[in-house]
Order: structure tokens, then sequence, then C-alpha cells
């Protein structure tokens, strides 16, 4: 028997995402001390939950079963990156030249046709996107109007040139 086809709902968003760390502190300095998001609340001291505009939580952070770890193998299984969307482009050239100012080491830029995105590793080696997604009206279209994304250099002095 063939199940019966479902589309998931298109106002479907994904919700937050939880990460295991294998330091709290640290993990919350990055996310909170240089990203910018705000603690909301913590569960002891192996959890804290942290969102963007008051919202109960974008990011799980724990240390439940990470505590001290490692982070996995390049070549595991598991998550590649947490991508954050920000607002506008002027917002992710702010968070690049907040991320240049402070040093911090960034490990891409791209412009995927439907959005620019810079890239990093988070303390534990967790990679983060951060990316705004330009209007649907610039998107890339083959002649049949079927979405070409595709992977080209960002222009960063460009994307600075927004502040």
């Amino acid at each position: 028997m063939t199940p019966t086809p479902y589309q998931i709902p298109a106002q479907t968003r994904i919700g937050h995402v939880h990460l295991k760390v294998s330091d709290l502190k640290r993990a919350l300095d990055f996310y909170t001390g240089l990203l910018g998001f705000e603690l909301v609340t913590t569960y002891g001291t192996e959890a804290a939950f942290i969102s963007a505009g008051g919202y109960h939580h974008h990011i799980g952070l724990n240390t439940w079963q990470s505590k001290n770890g490692k982070p996995p193998e390049k070549n595991a299984t598991g998550l590649f990156h947490t991508a954050i969307l920000y607002p506008t482009r002027a917002d992710l050239a702010r968070i690049l030249q907040r991320l240049l100012n402070a040093g911090y080491p960034i490990t891409g830029a791209a412009d995927h046709g439907v959005s620019e995105a810079i890239y990093l590793d988070d303390p534990d080696q967790n990679g983060v996107e951060l990316y705004w997604d330009k209007p649907k009206e610039m998107w890339p279209m083959d002649p049949q109007g079927n979405l070409v994304m595709y992977t080209r250099s960002l222009d960063l002095e460009g994307l600075l040139k927004e502040i």
C-alpha cells in the first residue's frame, strides 16, 4: 500500500537548534558576547537558551552529554552548520565587521544567488552560517523558470559598504 502523498505546510519553519557543547560559558561568550544573541534562561549549570528579539529560544546549548568533550571528526555524520538568517544585507555587513574587529576566523564567504553567506565555526567546531536572503525577485532563474543556485565568491569589501 502506497502512503497518501503529503506536503508539509508552506508556513512551516525550523523553530530552533539545540547544540551539544563542551563548555557552556565559552559557548555563551560566542553566541551572546560575539554574535549578540540574548540569554533567555539557563537550566542549571548545564544548559542555556538564547534568542533574538525575545523569542523563547532560537538556540539551545547544553553539556548534558558533551561536557569537556571533543568536536566530532570532520568526516563524521551530524550537523553541517546552523544557519542564522539576518533581516537585511546591512545587518550581515555589521556582523561581518564585528567578526573582523574581534579577529574571529571566518572559514568562507559565498554568494549563492538566492542569498549571501559568511561561514565560521563556533568554539566547539560546530559550523555556523550567517546569511541574508536576497529578495525573491532577484533569485536567478533559468529560461524555463527553474531556480538556479550556485556558489560564487562573496565580495566582502562590497558587503562592508552597506554599513
